[in-house]
């Protein structure tokens, strides 16, 4: 039995070996761990579909293998490893050597593969790939999160021109090919580890497709600040850290449900905005491995502590690398805060496909003026920045959700009432 790659999550087309964790001549029971996957932003294992004897392992550490790519022989029987080299003893005669390998896998292989791939297609698009006689495992998904669409099979079968395909799905520009540097001196390369390169291809796209603009702000957070250092020792004897991160994500989600525009994405094929009745932060987390993304969901639905807590557990599994893929999708908008490295401000690049996302700096004790004493008052101020898709929305309202997010921080009272 040849054992192929499942699909790996949504949007994961590729994959590094970090691990095997078999060899040949070894026993396996259906759902022992066969390898370790480096899948974009998280380490995965795969395990046995089948229970049986390693004949070959197909790839080492280091490859990259994609979903549908064998990477094991197994025998279902001991007895079958002996009885293997005989066969081309068996069928000496010209014609059956090349008609015995082509019926003989290819009957059973089908229907356990289309069982194996998880194909992202709703039925009435399974249907249509039926009546057309398109093979859904060759066609490529360009709808949310890599599903399937009915434009996707037309286009397969050939009923689309190439003047119909959706922009995503257009040939991207070559990049220019770089010079050789070792003219100039020494050079040293390296090759990105799969975390690095699924940011470049997401921070490409996102470039490529949402035309930025950043909104620059700032919030009191002296009171915010009192009240988070009178409840820490609290939370630290229930074994977790209250951050400002936490109140950052409950002003957030209280700001997203005032301005519901802020939590959708576009549809530029339908030319639709998809509002989403939920709120799912990712909130970026610096890892010694590169930018992971974890989501934190329902947050409107959660208190401080509870996301304080939920913020530590998942920030310790991004930097273990025990992250499951799909603790990594289904974000609605992102927090990047960088307050505790340092900065004045930065302007963070939106996530796609949603289309806002929210950088905090260092905050600093500043002279505000206090107009009730007629004096300056020494306040710790949080800058803070809102890069949206100008697409959706306008200046306007961007500087109203930056004011209305500072104003629940400023007031910690009104954020519990809220």
């Amino acid at each position: 039995m040849e054992l192929k790659l499942p699909e790996l999550g949504d949007n994961v087309s590729a994959a590094t070996v970090v691990g095997v964790l078999v060899k040949e001549g070894d026993r396996v029971a259906p759902g022992d761990p066969l390898l370790e996957l480096e899948t974009d932003k998280a380490v995965m294992e795969v395990p046995a579909e089948a229970g049986g004897v390693v004949r070959r392992v197909l790839v080492k550490v280091g490859d990259e293998v994609r979903p549908g790519q064998p990477f094991l022989e197994l025998a279902e029987e001991a007895g079958e490893e002996a009885q293997a080299p005989e066969a081309p003893r068996a069928a000496p005669a010209p014609p059956k050597p090349l008609e015995a390998p082509s019926p003989a896998p290819k009957a059973p292989v089908a229907p356990l593969e289309e069982e194996r791939r998880l194909i992202p297609a709703a039925p009435s698009v399974r249907r249509l790939a039926r009546e057309l006689g398109v093979d859904l495992q060759q066609v490529r998904g360009t709808g949310l999160a890599g599903r399937i669409t009915a434009e996707d099979v037309r286009r397969a079968a050939g009923l689309l021109a190439p003047s119909e395909l959706p922009p995503a799905a257009l040939p991207a520009a070559q990049a220019p090919k770089l010079p050789d540097f070792s003219r100039w001196g020494p050079v040293r390369t390296e090759p990105m580890s799969g975390v690095r390169k699924a940011t470049m291809r997401s921070m490409a796209q996102a470039w490529a497709q949402v035309p930025m603009v950043t909104h620059f702000d700032e919030a009191d957070i002296t009171e915010l600040e009192g009240l988070r250092k009178r409840y820490a020792k609290r939370a630290e004897e229930r074994g977790f850290r209250l951050t400002l991160t936490a109140f950052l994500l409950k002003a957030l989600a209280l700001t997203l449900r005032a301005f519901p525009k802020f939590n959708a994405s576009i549809d530029p094929e339908k030319a639709e905005v998809i509002f989403k009745d939920y709120v799912h932060i990712g909130v970026a987390v610096d890892t010694p491995h590169g930018l992971l993304v974890p989501v934190i969901r329902n947050v409107d639905q959660k208190g401080v502590l509870r996301l304080a807590k939920e913020l530590q557990e998942v920030s310790e599994r991004a930097r273990e690398r025990k992250l499951a893929p799909e603790e990594m999708q289904g974000g609605t908008f992102s927090l990047s805060n960088l307050g505790g490295i340092g900065g004045t401000g930065f302007t963070p690049i939106v996530n796609w496909p949603e289309v806002a996302i929210l950088g905090v700096s260092r905050s600093q004790t500043k002279p505000v003026w206090d107009p009730e004493k007629e004096a300056f008052q020494p306040r710790l101020v949080m800058p803070f920045s809102l890069t949206y898709d100008h697409r959706l929305i306008d200046g306007a309202e961007a500087a109203r959700f930056c004011r209305h997010l500072a104003q629940l921080l400023e007031d910690p009272l009104g954020l519990a009432l809220e």
